[in-house]
C-alpha cells in the first residue's frame, strides 16, 4: 500500500482522552477512531491487525478440531429467559424491541444461543463430543468505558463452547483448549500466564484466566519462570491423545501462578528464589467449565447407549481479539511508538524513500514494493526524512527499509529492525530475503 493513497491518519500530539499507552498509540498511529463512548471504528491498518490476530486464533482452534460457526449479534430474549439470565444479567445487557414488540438483546456472550443450536441439531450420544467457536462482535454497556479498546462497550471476541457426555470428557475438552491457548499466545508473540480463576457456585478448579505481562497491567501477578521457558509450539503434546493432555495439564499446574488477589505466600515461598517472577498483567482470555448450568434448564439432552436421556456437560472459552490489540501494544512499545510482533503487524515492512522524485531511489523503492506487495507500506510522501522515520517508528512496522540517494547509488539500502533498533546496510536482494524470511 502506498502511504499517499492510504487512510492512515497519524497524529503528532497525544489526544487528551487517551489515558494509557495503547489508547494513545492506537489513536496516534491511525488504527482506530472513536465514534461513541466505548465504541471504535477500525481504520485500514487497525483492521489488518485485528484480522491477523483473528487468523492465528482461528488456526489454533481448527487445529484441535473446534468447528467455526457464526452466530448473530442479536439474540431472542426468550433464550435467556429459559436459562434464567435475562433478568439477572444486569444493565450491561443492551435490550431492544423489534417492530413487533418482540424482546431482543445485543449479545454479550453466546452460551444460550449455542445451547439452543445444539438442542436443535444433536440427538444421540454418538454425535458428542462437539466443540464450536466463532469470532463475533459483542456488546456490554459498561458504566464507565475507558482505556480505548481495553475496556470498550463493543468488542470482538472469540468464544468457543464444548459439549461432552460426562465430566471426564469435559475435562479433556478443557485441557485441549488450554493447550490451544498457550500455542495461540506464543504465536501472537506475547507471554501469557494461565492463572487459576474463581469458578463461583460450580466449584472445582476448572477455570483459568490468561494474563499477558505488561507494566501497565491492572493485576499484579506472581509466577514460576517455567512458564516463560516452555516452547509450546515445539512441545510434543498431541491434543488428540488423553495421555498427552494429562501430561500437559500436570506440567501446567505444577508451576506456581497467581494474581495478587489469589496469591499464596506459603506456596510462593516454595518456589526457588531464582525462578520467582513478579509483574503486572492484562487479562486477554478466560476458559471455564460450568457443567449443566445451561444444558439442563434449556432442555438439551441426547439419547444414551441404553436410550436414557443424557444432559451434556459444557464449557466456554473466550479470547478478547480486539482487547488483544491493546494488550499487545501495552506489552510491546517504547517512547517512539508501537513495536509489533511479526505475526500480527499490519505491514511487515515500511519502505522509506528519503528523496522523493529521485530516479535512482524511486526505482529501488518500486522494486522493493513490487516484491513485497501487501507485506509493505511504501512511504512515498513528499516529506522530510525525520517525519518518515518518526511515523515508521510510531506505526511499529517490524522492518524499515530506508532508501537514500547515497546508498542507492551503490545499489544498497539500510534495513532497520524496529525491535532492538539494529541497522545494517544490504543489497536490495539481501534486504528482501531478510524481511521475507524472518
Amino acid at each position: 500500500m502506498r502511504l499517499t493513497r492510504s487512510l492512515i491518519p497519524t497524529l503528532k500530539e497525544t489526544p487528551a482522552e487517551a489515558q494509557i499507552a495503547s489508547h494513545r498509540l492506537m489513536l496516534r498511529a491511525g488504527l482506530v477512531r472513536q465514534t461513541a463512548a466505548g465504541i471504535y471504528a477500525w481504520l485500514p491498518a487497525g483492521l489488518r491487525v485485528l484480522r491477523n490476530i483473528g487468523q492465528v486464533v482461528r488456526e489454533e482452534q481448527d487445529a484441535i478440531g473446534c468447528q467455526e460457526v457464526l452466530m448473530p449479534t442479536l439474540q431472542p430474549a426468550d433464550l435467556w429467559r429459559q436459562s434464567g439470565r435475562y433478568d439477572a444479567y444486569g444493565p450491561e445487557m443492551l435490550r431492544v424491541k423489534d417492530r413487533h414488540e418482540r424482546d431482543l438483546l445485543y449479545g454479550p456472550t453466546n452460551e444460550e444461543m449455542i445451547t439452543d443450536l445444539l438442542r436443535q441439531s444433536v440427538k444421540s450420544y454418538r454425535e458428542l463430543p462437539q466443540m464450536l467457536y466463532h469470532i463475533q462482535w459483542k456488546f456490554r454497556d459498561e458504566v464507565r468505558p475507558r482505556f480505548g479498546v481495553m475496556r470498550g462497550r463493543e468488542f470482538l471476541m472469540k468464544d468457543a463452547y464444548s459439549f461432552d457426555l460426562d465430566y471426564a470428557g469435559a475435562v479433556l475438552s478443557y485441557r485441549r483448549m488450554m493447550l490451544a491457548y498457550m500455542r495461540t499466545f506464543q504465536r501472537l508473540g506475547v507471554k501469557a500466564i494461565p492463572m487459576v480463576a474463581d469458578t463461583g457456585p460450580i466449584g472445582g478448579d476448572l477455570s483459568h484466566e490468561f494474563i499477558i505481562l505488561a507494566p501497565t497491567g491492572e493485576s499484579g501477578v506472581f509466577f514460576d519462570a517455567g512458564f516463560e521457558e516452555i516452547d509450546w509450539l515445539a512441545a510434543d503434546f498431541d491434543a488428540s491423545k488423553p495421555e498427552d493432555l494429562e501430561r500437559f495439564f500436570t506440567q501446567m499446574t505444577s508451576l506456581y501462578a497467581a494474581t495478587d488477589e489469589k496469591h499464596d505466600a506459603a506456596a510462593w515461598a516454595k518456589v526457588p528464589a531464582d525462578r520467582r517472577r513478579e509483574g503486572r498483567g492484562i487479562e486477554v482470555g478466560h476458559i471455564f467449565y460450568f457443567g449443566r448450568k445451561y444444558s439442563e434448564p434449556m432442555g438439551l439432552t441426547v439419547a444414551g447407549p441404553d436410550g436414557a436421556q443424557i444432559i451434556p456437560e459444557m464449557g466456554s472459552y473466550g479470547i478478547g481479539v480486539s482487547r488483544l490489540v491493546g494488550a499487545v501494544i501495552e506489552a510491546s512499545h517504547d517512547e517512539a511508538g508501537i513495536i509489533w510482533p511479526d505475526s500480527i503487524a499490519p505491514f511487515r515492512a515500511a519502505i522509506l524513500n528519503l528523496k522523493q522524485g529521485d530516479a535512482t531511489t524511486g526505482a529501488i523503492c518500486e522494486t522493493l514494493y513490487a516484491k513485497l506487495g501487501a507485506n509493505a507500506l511504501y512511504d512515498d510522501r513528499d516529506e522530510r526524512a525525520g517525519v518518515k522515520f518518526n511515523d515508521a517508528d510510531l506505526m511499529g512496522h517490524p522492518w524499515q527499509i530506508v532508501v537514500g540517494p547515497r546508498g542507492a547509488a551503490n545499489g544498497k539500502v539500510e534495513l532497520k529492525r524496529r525491535a532492538g533498533g539494529e541497522r545494517v546496510e544490504l543489497s536490495v536482494e539481501d534486504a528482501l530475503a531478510r524481511v521475507l524470511g524472518a
